[in-house]
């Protein structure tokens, strides 16, 4: 027999493996918190996303001022992992172009990826991806920039299959606030809270249609924002809702006190990370063929769920938290 393979070589083909990104995705708009975000990033390590706001952020009559002030951020040495990415304006507005070639143009070799808000539908998406690509080409980047995209209009989200089914989108976001606006009152303002979000039957389906849509292509679906910063526990429910119920494996803050409780909620158990490497030792021992555990029968079907649970241990494992046992980084990720 030749010596055991590494759980990632074995089970996913080429084709099969999905978007990997850090579980957390951290919104700011002014400078000073755009800052203070980065040097947090730098403590905790590469367990968030920091997105520079460029659309909310950016006062009125001052779009291309912010946009440089981000890029300067998004190029230097504060962006220390390589994991900041941007909001531009909708691709509809006058500052769209303006916002990615400049980032595009100054920092386009640090960003991780650009977020574009408000499509109604997948001909927006393209279009924007379109402008994306011709600024990346005429800065010589050797590279596809990873697009996000928010979806909070109708007509996106009639076409969420379509739009998560596009090989330049990385991940689809949900933007509650303005999907509740567009059904005009029909929506109660509960639902935009922390715990009607969960229950308004519309809201719901939205969600859901998001997550199946992102799964379905391997794209990574991103959980709205909750607004209700200073109750701990409140996002925590929320946030573990959001992974354990509705799929979703990532989800936005917009203060620097959500992002450990919205790591923490989708890091698994210590119990479930210790039965995903007893199996996956035996399955790897066993050269991936069916094992008996605990009275169970496991095969690769059940190895790629164990698998995936120490692929997202190992994503939020941030200073200070929960952390891979060191034998197992070094195993089977080094």
């Amino acid at each position: 027999m030749t010596a055991p393979r590494l759980p990632r070589d074995v089970l996913h083909d080429a084709d099969d493996r999905a978007a990997e990104l850090p579980v957390c995705d951290h919104y700011c708009g002014v400078e000073v918190r755009m800052r203070k975000a980065l040097a947090l990033q730098a403590e905790l390590g590469p367990v968030f996303d920091v997105t520079l706001d460029c659309e909310d952020g950016a006062p009125v009559g001052g779009e291309a001022e912010h946009a440089a002030m981000a890029a300067e951020l998004a190029a230097s040495a504060d962006n220390r992992y390589g994991r900041v990415g941007a909001r531009v304006h909708p691709v509809d507005h006058p500052s769209f172009a303006d916002d990615v070639a400049t980032l595009v143009g100054r920092a386009g070799e640090r960003l991780a990826y650009l977020m574009v808000p408000k499509p109604a539908g997948l001909a927006d998406v393209e279009r924007a991806v379109a402008e994306i690509d011709h600024r990346c080409r005429a800065a010589g980047l050797g590279r596809a920039l990873p697009v996000h995209v928010l979806v909070e209009t109708h007509g996106a989200l009639r076409e969420v299959g379509a739009i998560a089914a596009h090989p330049r989108i990385e991940s689809i976001s949900f933007g509650l606030m303005d999907f509740v606006s567009a059904h005009r009152g029909a929506i109660p303002q509960s639902a935009m809270g922390v715990e009607g979000q969960f229950q308004h039957p519309l809201v719901v389906r939205a969600k859901l249609e998001i997550a199946a849509a992102c799964h379905a292509q391997g794209k990574v679906p991103s959980h709205c924002v909750v607004t209700e910063f200073k109750r701990a526990a409140a996002l925590q429910e929320a946030a573990t809702r959001a992974c354990r119920e509705f799929g979703y494996t990532r989800m936005w803050s917009i203060h620097p006190a959500q992002i450990r409780p919205i790591v923490d909620a989708f890091t698994p158990s210590a119990a479930e990370v210790d039965q995903a490497i007893e199996i996956l030792q035996a399955a790897q021992a066993a050269h991936w063929a069916p094992i008996r555990h605990d009275d169970t029968l496991h095969d690769r079907a059940s190895y790629r769920y164990f698998w995936q649970v120490l692929e997202r241990a190992h994503r939020t494992s941030y200073t200070g938290g929960a952390q891979l046992p060191q034998e197992i980084v070094q195993a089977w990720f080094a």
